[in-house]
């Protein structure tokens, strides 16, 4: 009998010959979660991981995501992944089903199945910038004393006669051009008007005492034509013609403005543009 199973095992065919086991692969996380056992989450933190760990050439354990919330469930998906940073901050991954065959790129209109958003607690460590050269430090030349400054000319500075009041209309003879002040920095104000021009058809904002200069924020552009006021509005260019007629302001206008006009007479309906106190120009 012995000799009997040493010739029949000689022979049988080798595919009778007992087979080991099948292995189940491993899905391919830090954990070594197998298919067979692996369930939607763990898949997506998987694939989370790896790609985390590609991106930044380390080791997906050293990437921890914090927990979702308990109310969420993560459903299979057919496909792989779609990942992506949505904002700035590395800290967050947006993971998307797809609905479609093909990468982000191939599809960028596609509407995932489901997407939600996953926070990166501890991620692989940066990579250390390549070290830069110190700059040379560049010697910077001393400041100019204020004796230095002062013996220079500071300029004009346009400063009241008197005191102005909220709401006045500048005219040349309220204010004059006086040699502009130093701060205590040896530096020229450099808000202050330093020309009596520029208050030409301005209007100030706040009280200005005599002796006090003017600064940019101080005036603005004067209402010179009021909404129903009479206005001299002139057509014409002077040389050839001109033509000056009174007409009625149907808004107001500040110098350089285009204003609605009426004419009284005929009623028909105008525009011009503010050349001074109650006076307009024809378009």
């Amino acid at each position: 009998m012995l000799c009997l199973a040493w010739v029949l095992a000689g022979l049988l065919p080798a595919t009778w010959a007992a087979a080991p086991a099948p292995q189940v692969m491993p899905f391919g996380d830090d954990k070594g979660v197998q298919v067979k056992d692996a369930s939607p989450l763990e898949k997506m933190h998987s694939q989370v991981r790896n790609w985390m760990a590609e991106a930044n050439g380390g080791s997906p354990d050293q990437v921890q995501i914090a927990p979702i919330d308990s109310r969420l469930q993560v459903l299979p998906c057919e496909r792989p992944l779609w990942l992506d940073h949505p904002f700035a901050s590395k800290e967050t991954v947006r993971v998307r089903c797809p609905s479609v065959a093909g990468t982000v790129a191939q599809n960028a209109n596609a509407v995932p199945v489901w997407q939600l958003y996953l926070r990166i607690v501890s991620a692989l460590p940066a990579v250390a910038p390549a070290k830069v050269p110190a700059p040379v430090p560049v010697p910077v030349p001393a400041p100019a004393r204020s004796g230095a400054v002062a013996s220079a000319n500071p300029g004009k500075m346009v400063v009241a006669k008197q005191l102005l009041q909220r709401g006045t209309v500048l005219t040349a003879d309220m204010v004059q051009e006086v040699d502009a002040k130093l701060l205590p920095s040896g530096q020229v104000d450099t808000t202050h008007l330093t020309s009596v021009k520029d208050v030409s058809m301005a209007e100030l904002v706040r009280d200005v005492p005599a002796g006090s200069p003017l600064r940019a924020h101080d005036i603005r552009r004067a209402v010179l034509v009021k909404m129903g006021q009479q206005v001299l509005m002139t057509v014409g260019n002077g040389n050839d013609f001109q033509i000056r007629v009174r007409v009625e302001a149907l808004q107001d206008g500040r110098m350089g403005d285009q204003v609605k006009l009426k004419n009284a007479e005929s009623g028909k309906s105008l525009s011009g543009l503010v050349t001074g106190p109650n006076a307009v120009k024809g378009l």
